[in-house]
């Protein structure tokens, strides 16, 4: 095999798994990194690159080793054999560690378990307990001034590295969890406080350090919410918190019951509106931070992208998809469907909300783009599947560039691209041809459905599902006449459709539809209109919107199941009614 050393810019892939820890160049060449000393312990339970790329750390199962990426020399050997989790800083100065809280008969009360560390010379800064794995990770502000961590329920914050004297602290009701946001000062911190017995749970924003109940920037409140999933865009003004419950009391879903809600550090408060029924899959912020997609709803999936104010503006249809992944640019978007789906993907094209292309991806357990922008990498890992393990790495157009299959006698465990600070990379143009390529070293296993002998060489019109295709749901600010026309179309085919659906036959005879001939009541029908213009108007707005809800009330009362949207509607009558009397009176 060639050995080179590693050329500038050109990220490297890490490879961990049964027999020890090696590292590639990615594209094009893909050759072993020959100044890295390959690690052979078989015990190696993680590793990790700093966010600026600057460092290397792993766990061997005898200590942690820590490289710099230039020389690919090891810089500190830290003597932990226990560490099973490593994360680094924003900006790689600190190193954390964790490992198993223990207690023993010659230490009945434990002891620490999770260490900071000075990433270049792995000197031990602090040592904490902490016993749950879940959420182990203290939190760092961008620029490392700030970093926080839950104890008992309160969330203690220390300044500039100082973690002698608490600065800071959030002592309010309970908080479960909480979410420091990235991006330049001023900070902000999402709490979440459970609700107990009958009442809600709530999402608090603070402004560092304002931490006083009655100085939070915004409070969010939801119901059936047994965890909660915080997300911040990348400017660090836009957060969505994703609840869920284990169990759905409706029975409708298997996978519990989710919700996506929306804050923004000016107070803003929304509920994301999902137009199918059904799970929560998938949800990502684009790098740009100025809009996110959404993978929900029963099989086959929708997949919809919200503005930062929460409101649709392109659907992606469905299909059999349950993960969302941008590339670090935000231009490019992969939908993919892995796990109990069969590795189909899709790449679109974010500014021109257009198709790339399709492809498939079978057996994929781990899937992340490649800091350039241009390659992902899709995996085969174990323990999720221990037949087939290997990597293969992407081009965005589709194209199979390299592949790496493992014996049947190791495993596979982990592969990560090394990471790079913001703008080292441009942007990659977006080109709708497919580069040249390889084939893959296994004939994918073939799709086609199974049809009997009596079926077969016939065309079949069967469809399990009714796919819908993608949609702008962005309005034209000037549309064209051929957009107008065609518009008029679709209103008209729409209103014919409504006609012969008005009536249905009843014993032989035909039966008006209670729900096409909805009437408000006369109080309300019968407002006189005043003289100024304005009022008109909107007391004609809001009668509409009053007669839209009589008219689901009715298909409610009929049996039939409502979407959240028009749930969200029925809950506004109220104020509706009280705004129309306002304007009469």
């Amino acid at each position: 095999m060639v050995r080179v050393k590693m050329a500038a810019n050109v990220p490297v892939v890490a490879v961990r798994g049964s027999t020890g820890i090696s590292i590639s160049l990615g594209p094009p060449s893909y050759d072993l990194v020959s100044s890295f000393a390959r690690e052979d312990s078989k015990t190696c339970k993680t590793m990790a690159f700093d966010p600026t790329g600057k460092y290397f750390a792993w766990a061997n199962g005898t200590c942690v080793k820590i490289a710099s990426t230039n020389t690919w020399k090891v810089l500190a050997e830290i003597p932990r054999p226990k560490v099973s989790n490593i994360t680094f800083s924003p900006k790689g100065t600190y190193i954390m560690t964790w490992e198993q809280y223990m207690v023993t008969p010659a230490n009945p009360q434990g002891g620490p378990n999770l260490y900071i560390w000075k990433s270049d010379t792995g000197d031990l800064i602090k040592e904490f307990v902490q016993k749950k794995l879940s959420g182990w990770e203290p939190q760092w502000s961008q620029d490392e001034k700030i970093c926080a961590r839950i104890v008992n329920n309160d969330v203690l914050f220390y300044e500039n590295a100082n973690f002698n004297a608490v600065a800071n602290k959030i002592h309010i009701q309970k908080v479960e969890n909480f979410s420091l946001a990235p991006g330049t000062p001023p900070y902000h911190v999402l709490c979440y406080c459970p609700g107990k017995s009958g009442q809600p749970s709530f999402g608090r924003l603070f402004q560092y350090p304002k931490f006083d109940s009655n100085s939070s920037l915004a409070n969010k409140s939801f119901f059936q919410a047994d965890k909660v999933e915080m997300m911040w865009n990348k400017k660090g003004n836009g957060v969505l918190l994703m609840t869920s419950t284990e169990i759905d009391k409706s029975g409708s879903s298997y996978y519990g019951k989710q919700a996506l809600h929306f804050i923004s550090t000016k107070g803003e408060t929304a509920m994301v509106l999902l137009s199918k029924e059904g799970p929560i899959y998938s949800v990502e912020w684009s790098p740009k931070g100025n809009e996110f997609c959404v993978i929900y709803g029963f099989v086959p999936a929708k997949a919809t992208l919200y503005n930062i104010k929460c409101e649709p503006v392109f659907d992606f249809g469905t299909g059999p998809r349950n993960c969302v992944h941008y590339n670090p640019h935000g231009n490019i978007l992969l939908l993919g469907g892995f796990g109990n789906l069969q590795g189909y993907v899709e790449i679109w094209d974010t500014q021109a909300k257009k198709l790339i292309t399709k492809m498939s991806a079978p057996d994929t357990t781990l899937l992340l783009w490649s800091p350039d922008g241009e390659h992902f990498m899709t995996a085969t890992t174990a323990p999720r599947l221990r037949v087939g393990n290997g990597f293969k790495i992407w081009h965005y157009t589709g194209s199979l560039l390299y592949e790496r299959p493992w014996n049947k006698q190791e495993e596979l465990w982990e592969v990560l691209w090394q990471q790079f600070p913001q703008g080292v990379f441009k942007e990659p143009p977006i080109s709708y041809k497919p580069v040249e390529g390889i084939q893959p070293s296994q004939t994918p296993a073939s799709t086609q459905v199974y049809r009997p002998p009596s079926a077969r060489g016939r065309e079949s019109n069967f469809r399990l599902h009714e796919d819908e295709p993608p949609t702008n749901l962005k309005p034209e600010s000037n549309p064209s006449k051929a957009a107008l026309k065609q518009k008029k179309k679709r209103e008209a085919k729409k209103a014919r459709k409504e006609q012969d659906n008005s009536q249905v036959v009843t014993n032989g005879e035909s039966a008006p539809v209670t729900s096409h001939t909805v009437k408000l009541p006369p109080a309300i029908a019968e407002v006189e209109m005043p003289d100024d213009p304005e009022k008109s108007k909107k007391i004609k707005k809001i009668k509409s919107k009053l007669t839209e809800i009589s008219r689901l009330k009715e298909q409610r009362a009929a049996g039939r199941q409502l979407e959240l949207n028009q749930l969200e509607k029925i809950k506004k009558e109220d104020e509706l009614l009280k705004e129309l009397q306002s304007l009469v009176l």
